[in-house]
């Protein structure tokens, strides 16, 4: 290769600063300090460890680019192996411990010699103009999706508040429990959360910004990054990298019919709506990419990998497959198929067992069994065996045609779309007898579109299969046209334009909805004439070859999978948010100020159960408030607990019913039959120390506002705390403070939480509040006075003297009157004031006890 000239250096100068320069834009409605603070938790704490692991362990493919990029997933995988471990000794920053041991495997581990290969310098431009179109879309689509703020946000799917509240249980528990109806363990896939969790303590970015914002543009990123280093690991050629970042960002399935374009449903690439708001499948596509690169490495067996390298390989393997079983359910089956397919086919090619493959398929059994039994507690999935019930779903969705002719033409065309990125394997010069990766890329693409039309689960789980393995297929697709010479390039690039133009033309002239089965397959009979017309005049024009007839056939077909995801740009201009206001008015703010005066292991109350209040049926999805709130919730929603979907019996008013009724029906009683007795009952049975009620759902009676203390009031939203019960006197005895329980690390030295100010432990060392900011007093935020205007709740935890004047402590030093100076606690430190200067507990920390009242003397 010659060396590029001052022109071509300069064009490989200017593209580096593209990824950053991306970064920044696409995240430009947030703070600068959010994004450049994510950006360098990634950096630091996850890419150069995760580098220098995967470096030592599997010897590096010899490309750096490469490397880093398969390495910084493997960085994500080690943290969310590391993070549980920390959280469950109390040790939330245990990710910060993971550049120290990368540095000490990079000692311990001998460097393996391998020839350096430079990336070309058009294959870094090429990378990176995917990369500004990733950013590009995000800006434009992906970042309107999901508001995080404004009227919007009160707006969003149950999907976004279900991935908040998750994030906030493994942000302050483990092992997790179900956030939204208290008591029962989580069992459902959590490895992404503990990265959300990890980069909020770390960063002290909120938890909302970081799940509907920056890990969603990290794993798309990441996501064309990765598949552009497996691209070069499959094909050993440097072309091969923009072409599987361009194909993961353009390409898609068939998406037919014009309606498709904008439905989740119908969008299964590795870069669609799937990805971007299920953030456990984008997670899952994320950590799959160097887990095939590495099985890559293993099965094809270079006589100079010692067996200290393999070992090496098969550890990384093993973590990545275990990272792997704890993120997505449909991840391990697809990737167990084509290792199995593979493992057959060197075994019979060889006449003897294959020992690497055999020593995979075992950790697959071993990491299913962890999962199982471990992360899903042994609970049997939902998933049933019906045989094309799932294109009878599509069917349902698209028309109100129910016929045996309609569903064969849909499932067809369907499949057909699901499986047309493995035409790429026909251009594959590396025949089968020398790579097993063929066959374990196609065994696991069919085994996964085999899986989604004979299973079937009524919140279309079984989808996830064919998701799954979708980047099998681009794979191929890159691997087919990463094998090409120069020459044939020229024929495959308007050959693709000529399948895109097809694909576009048949979809967007076809009609807007369909009554006849024949009406299905026109647009798609449209493309191939058109696609068919297009081939052969050009073609003839250029009176190609044989094998160029051939390049050119796999590129128009590759070339109709294009524009789903790109069509978006247009089709998804606004966000799909729901009719009515899912999130209460001023629920954020009420569950933010429960989040700075409580401690992780309080518990709230709550009338809201169902996702719109005062709908006649209720669909028991309502997850905000312990997303928000980042606490438990006695019981709020149990949807996600049953089933997802929206049937009801004929005469059922409440999706499915919650498993503990007696408990439903105490924590209702609370809101609209408040007791002492029940209150505390709520508060010693169960633990409840806050009540939140949504006014939507009902008025509290005035018995509540007595029997506790109304501490927020804002919008339709009213908050109230619950304390002991006066004993001897009209008052109680000690002021009623919130119970502040953060946790300590095992040595009583500071324990970060995600906000980056102390507050007290128990010990007397600063630990974090997860909100960002000095601990806020109780009273530090507004009330909703009748007029509209926010007012201050007094709070039984300020002290005054009736005249006004200092009075003694025990101290030794001058107590604050209602002026605004300090009053001096046993500790010998100031105490907050009616005038609003910090307070101190008896620990030396400042207190989160205070209100500032807004007209005369506290009262209990």
């Amino acid at each position: 290769m010659t060396r590029p000239g001052r022109a071509m250096r300069l064009a490989a100068m200017v593209s580096l600063p593209v990824l950053p320069l991306a970064w920044f834009i696409a995240l430009q409605d947030h703070a600068p300090w959010m994004a450049g603070a994510y950006l360098g938790y990634l950096l630091i704490v996850i890419a150069i460890p995760g580098t220098l692991f995967w470096r030592r362990l599997t010897g590096g493919t010899g490309w750096f680019t490469v490397d880093a990029a398969l390495g910084t997933a493997f960085g994500l995988a080690v943290e969310a192996l590391v993070y549980p471990i920390g959280r469950y000794f109390d040790i939330p920053l245990a990710a910060l411990v993971m550049p120290a041991l990368a540095m000490g495997v990079f000692r311990a581990i001998p460097r393996a010699k391998l020839p350096v290969k430079p990336t070309p310098w058009w294959a870094m431009v090429g990378v990176m103009v995917a990369v500004g179109v990733v950013a590009a879309w995000f800006v434009r689509v992906g970042s309107q999706l999901i508001p995080v703020d404004g009227p919007a946000a009160l707006r969003s799917d149950s999907d976004a508040a279900r991935n908040l509240s998750l994030a906030g249980e493994l942000t302050h528990h483990f092992p997790p429990q179900l956030p939204y109806a208290s008591g029962r363990p989580l069992t459902n896939h959590f490895a992404v959360y503990d990265h959300l969790a990890s980069a909020h303590w770390i960063t002290s970015v909120e938890l909302d910004v970081l799940t509907q914002r920056m890990a969603p543009f990290a794993f798309l990123l990441l996501t064309v990054l990765g598949a552009a280093a497996v691209g070069v690991v499959l094909t050993g050629r440097a072309v091969a990298a923009p072409i599987a970042a361009g194909l993961t960002v353009a390409a898609g399935d068939l998406a037919a019919w014009p309606w498709a374009v904008d439905a989740r449903l119908f969008n299964d690439s590795p870069f669609s709506m799937g990805q971007l708001t299920n953030p456990s499948q984008a997670f899952s596509t994320v950590l799959m990419l160097p887990l095939l690169a590495v099985t890559a490495m293993l099965l094809r067996r270079k006589p100079t990998n010692t067996r200290a390298q393999v070992i090496g390989m098969l550890v990384a393997a093993a973590v990545l497959l275990a990272a792997l079983s704890a993120t997505k359910a449909s991840a391990l089956p697809v990737y167990a198929v084509g290792l199995a397919a593979a493992w057959v086919y060197l075994t019979v090619q060889s006449g003897r067992i294959n020992l690497r493959g055999l020593v995979l398929g075992a950790g697959v059994a071993a990491c299913y069994a962890f999962s199982f039994f471990v992360v899903l507690r042994g609970k049997a999935s939902d998933i049933e065996f019906q045989p094309a019930r799932t294109f009878r779903h599509m069917m349902d969705v698209m028309t109100e045609l129910h016929t045996t002719e309609a569903l064969v033409v849909i499932a067809a065309i369907v499949v057909l779309g699901w499986l047309l990125p493995a035409s790429g394997a026909l251009l594959i010069r590396r025949r089968l007898p020398r790579d097993p990766m063929v066959v374990m890329l196609l065994a696991g693409l069919i085994g996964a579109v085999i899986a989604a039309g004979l299973l079937y689960d009524a919140g279309q789980t079984q989808v996830f299969f064919v998701r799954t393995g979708f980047i099998y297929g681009i794979l191929l697709a890159t691997w087919g046209l990463g094998s090409l010479d120069r020459k044939q390039y020229y024929v495959a690039a308007p050959a693709l334009l000529i399948g895109a133009a097809a694909i576009y033309w048949g979809r967007y002239r076809s009609e807007d909805s369909c009554t006849t089965a024949s009406c299905f397959g026109q647009p798609l009979v449209v493309a191939l004439v058109i696609a068919v017309i297009g081939a052969g005049t050009f073609g003839l024009l250029l009176r190609l070859k044989r094998r160029m007839w051939a390049v050119f056939a796999v590129a128009v077909v590759l070339g109709l999978t294009v524009s789903p995801t790109m069509g978006s740009l247009r089709e998804f201009a606004t966000p799909a948010l729901t009719a009515y206001e899912s999130i209460a008015p001023g629920g954020i703010e009420a569950a933010r100020f429960i989040r700075r005066n409580s401690g992780p292991n309080d518990l709230i109350a709550t009338n809201i159960h169902c996702r719109e209040a005062g709908a006649d049926r209720c669909l028991t999805g309502s997850y905000w408030l312990a997303g928000y709130a980042e606490r438990r919730v006695l019981v709020q929603g149990w949807a996600y607990t049953q089933r997802i979907d929206d049937s009801y019996a004929a005469d059922e008013k409440v999706q499915g019913s919650y498993w503990d009724p007696a408990r439903r029906r105490l924590n209702d009683e609370a809101f609209t039959a408040p007791t002492r007795e029940v209150l505390e009952t709520l508060r010693t049975k169960y633990g409840v120390q806050w009540l939140l009620a949504d006014e939507r759902v009902g008025t509290p009676p005035k018995e509540l506002e007595r029997l506790s203390q109304l501490r927020f009031h804002y919008g339709t939203v009213r908050v109230f705390q619950l304390y002991p019960p006066p004993t001897g006197a009209p008052f109680p005895p000690q002021s009623p403070c919130p119970t502040q329980t953060p946790s300590q690390t095992p040595s009583g030295s500071p324990s970060q939480t995600p906000t980056g100010f102390p507050t007290q432990t128990p010990s007397g060392f600063p630990t974090q509040t997860p909100s960002g900011f000095p601990t806020q007093t109780p009273g530090g935020l507004p009330t909703q006075t009748p007029g509209g205007v926010p007012s201050q709740t007094p709070s039984p935890c300020v002290t005054q003297t009736p005249s006004g004047t200092p009075s003694q402590t025990p101290g030794g030093f001058p107590s604050q009157t209602p002026g605004g100076f300090p009053t001096q606690t046993p500790g010998g430190f100031p105490t907050q004031t009616p005038g609003g200067f910090p307070s101190q507990t008896p620990g030396g920390s400042p207190s989160s006890s205070f209100t500032p009242p807004t007209t005369g003397t506290p009262q209990p």
